[in-house]
């Protein structure tokens, strides 16, 4: 896969071939052997009929009055060579004096594939790139300036594009100092210099009177507008071209042409006036189109089918725990992935000596970040081998050491989305404090990340609340609906239900229909619910299973409880009822319990989770990091006197919660859902005496009667 992440491979092209042996037949002809080596594995040509591959020879040479034919070639495919017999003929004078100079090791041409699968067929195809750029601001295709021009012509013929480039009156003649230039030119040759052509354009000159009439034995060269190609490679059609007229084998115009497309050499014999040029047209390679992913209609399509995306990832090579990426640009590519064009790696580890030795863990960092199977696709990005829009399939999500590298400007505006199947290479479903972070950055830089959860069988987006700087995987359908949702809450025991969930349907379902009568920043008719919880059984299991059962978001912050050496916590499974979800190393615990950002949390009995998680949202109400909204207490005030009362009471009378006593008005035990309810509806009317000016309760919460 990595091999056409190279800067010098187009895989519709060989490299320049040199001479390897050369004769004269005549002062008009010679014969050449060329030898081509470093020829891609990816090279098109090496599996097409023999007929579809051409000599396209350099058009510094065609310009000077070369023709060239190609009489045979056979490649040595396993160690990527080729050798061609090309027949070499000169036109004029010019032409006859630069083919005495052209001599062994001189590098005359390269072969080109003309696949008929990469003819481009819809005009649409190329008028999509009119007015677009390069990230350098090159244009991708025109005739004369960015926004394309009238005098480029497409049709449809014969089930090809054809461009019909208009020309200009007049034609192009040299200087007699040419003659002084051919020596030098067929040194370059031999080093097989670039940029010979802008060279040879100094000793040419446009004679705008003389008409383009096709005389036999020479050679006439016409001009167009500048053509500008940075997305397709063109052919010109010579059985479109007036009787008479044929254009050298130096017909094909590359992918790097800009301003320079604008001189053709054509011989033959005819009286006819030449009008136009008809190009024919060959896409790149999908990476290198320069195509927007707004602009792949079958690519998005197959994005909004999971099934599509879980078999993607099944066609990943290696196990569970090897590290595989690919990068992905249209939906064919998509549908027809296989195993080979992926790039993986081994997971290893590495050993980070921190900034106690900044230059060590620089260069181990910097080798971590060169073992990611990402990193080709992303560093082909930043250097423009990759320059169509797409996405980024990866097993595991990517390091956060990747972040300089994703949120690089030319990467931001090529990298359209991130999905992945597994969190962690270590620690499989749960991700870092790091992660996190990076999901958030990713969002800010317009990065959407999927999450191709095999728990749920569903695609997962990671949308970002804004306010408060986390965030949670959603199913595509409810993305909309946890962007504007207000949240509510369960907290309560692991280890049991307790019989609460009666009450709690009531309440949610009160809600839901309590926002056709609201006008609340929190509460009004367009509002939507979620319901977060813990994700694990018990109490937690009660709240997610009524949300999903009257219409309310169910969502879960689930940390790694899985068993640990020395471990007194119960292993917690994930209850089956979660529908959007974050998870979290146990290590970061209390900054997972943080990150609720409940706005109606709702206690049922529980233990010292609970006890904290309680405690939280006092400090939260007291530090003003949540506003003084009503907390719900479900159970018998007795229950919730022992759980709350002597503690509220020892800190009121130690002066250890002086000025902050009015926080135990945000706290009301209830027994029925409509009690909770009564409160709620005071709350969002604005009638509850709550905050800083309402009420103590010496109790540290109130007791509804």
């Amino acid at each position: 896969m990595e091999s056409y992440l190279t800067p010098d491979h187009y895989d519709l092209v060989t490299p320049d071939g040199a001479i390897t042996k050369i004769k004269g037949l005549d002062k008009r002809r010679k014969l050449a052997t060329i030898a081509i080596v470093d020829i891609s594995a990816a090279f098109v040509g090496y599996d097409l009929d023999p007929k579809s591959v051409t000599f396209n020879l350099k058009s510094t040479l065609a310009q000077l009055g070369i023709n060239a034919r190609c009489l045979s070639y056979a490649y040595d495919r396993p160690h990527g060579r080729a050798e061609a017999q090309i027949e070499l003929f000169a036109f004029g004078h010019i032409g006859e004096a630069m083919l005495d100079l052209i001599t062994e090791g001189a590098y005359i041409g390269k072969l080109f594939a003309a696949d008929e699968r990469r003819k481009v067929r819809d005009p649409d195809y190329l008028t999509r790139l009119f007015g677009r750029a390069d990230r350098k601001g090159r244009p991708l295709l025109s005739l004369g300036n960015l926004e394309g021009s009238g005098e480029l012509i497409l049709e449809k013929q014969q089930g090809r594009t054809v461009a019909f480039l208009s020309v200009r009156d007049g034609v192009m003649s040299y200087d007699t100092t040419v003659y002084g230039f051919l020596p030098t030119l067929a040194k370059a040759l031999k080093k097989n210099m670039p940029h010979t052509r802008q060279l040879l354009h100094l000793h040419q000159r446009f004679e705008s009177k003389i008409p383009r009439i096709m005389r036999e034995n020479e050679i006439l060269l016409v001009r167009t507008a500048p053509l500008h190609i940075r997305t397709v490679y063109a052919r010109v059609v010579d059985d479109l071209l007036p009787q008479g007229f044929h254009h050298t084998s130096a017909n094909v115009l590359q992918p790097d042409t800009y301003a320079s497309g604008d001189i053709y050499e054509f011989y033959g014999n005819s009286n006819q006036v030449l009008d136009d040029v008809p190009l024919e047209f060959f896409t790149l390679e999908p990476h290198r189109e320069h195509v927007f992913f707004s602009d792949r209609d079958q690519l998005i399509a197959a994005l909004e089918d999971p099934k599509t995306l879980f078999n993607a990832f099944a066609t990943a090579p290696g196990s569970k725990k090897d590290l595989a990426a690919v990068f992905v640009v249209k939906g064919t590519q998509m549908k027809e992935l296989q195993g080979k064009d992926w790039i993986m790696r081994e997971p290893l580890r590495y050993d980070f000596p921190g900034l106690a030795s900044p230059s060590r863990q620089a260069l181990v960092a910097e080798k971590y970040i060169e073992h990611q199977p990402s990193y080709p696709f992303l560093k082909a990005i930043e250097e423009g081998l990759i320059t169509s829009q797409g996405i980024l399939l990866s097993r595991h999500f990517p390091t956060p050491l990747l972040k300089r590298m994703l949120l690089n400007d030319h990467v931001e505006r090529c990298l359209k989305r991130v999905y992945f199947q597994y969190p962690s290479c270590s620690h499989d479903g749960f991700f870092s404090h790091e992660d996190r972070a990076f999901l958030v950055d990713l969002s800010k830089f317009g990065i959407p990340v999927y999450w191709v959860d095999e728990i749920s069988n569903q695609i997962l987006q990671y949308v970002h609340k804004p306010e408060n700087d986390s965030g949670l995987f959603v199913p595509l359908p409810l993305v909309d609906t946890f962007r504007k949702a207000t949240i509510f809450g369960v907290y309560g025991s692991n280890l049991q239900e307790g019989n609460f969930e009666e009450e709690l349907k009531e309440l949610l379902s009160g809600v839901l229909a309590m926002r056709h009568e609201m006008n609340h920043p929190l509460l009004c008719k367009n509002t939507p619910l979620a319901l977060v919880t813990g994700g694990g059984p018990g109490a937690m299991e009660v709240g997610n299973r009524v949300a999903k059962a009257v219409g309310v978001l169910s969502c879960a912050n689930i940390v790694d409880f899985r068993s640990k050496e020395k471990s007194v916590v119960n292993e917690q499974r994930q209850n089956p009822h979660i529908e959007a979800k974050m998870t979290y190393r146990l290590d970061r615990l209390v900054e997972r319990q943080a990150e609720f950002y409940l706005d109606f949390p709702i206690f049922l009995p529980g233990g010292i989770g609970m006890d904290f998680e309680y405690t939280l949202e006092e400090v939260r109400r007291k530090t003003g990091a949540t506003p003084p909204n009503p907390a719900l207490l479900f159970g018998d005030p007795d229950y919730w006197r022992r759980k709350v009362t002597s503690r509220f009471q020892l800190n009121r009378e130690t002066g250890t919660i002086k000025g902050s006593e009015w926080v135990s008005n945000c706290f009301y035990c209830i027994q029925k859902a409509s009690q909770g309810l009564a409160i709620y509806r005071s709350f969002f009317q604005g009638t509850l005496p709550i905050g800083k000016e309402g009420p103590i309760y010496l109790e540290g919460f109130k007791t509804h009667s």
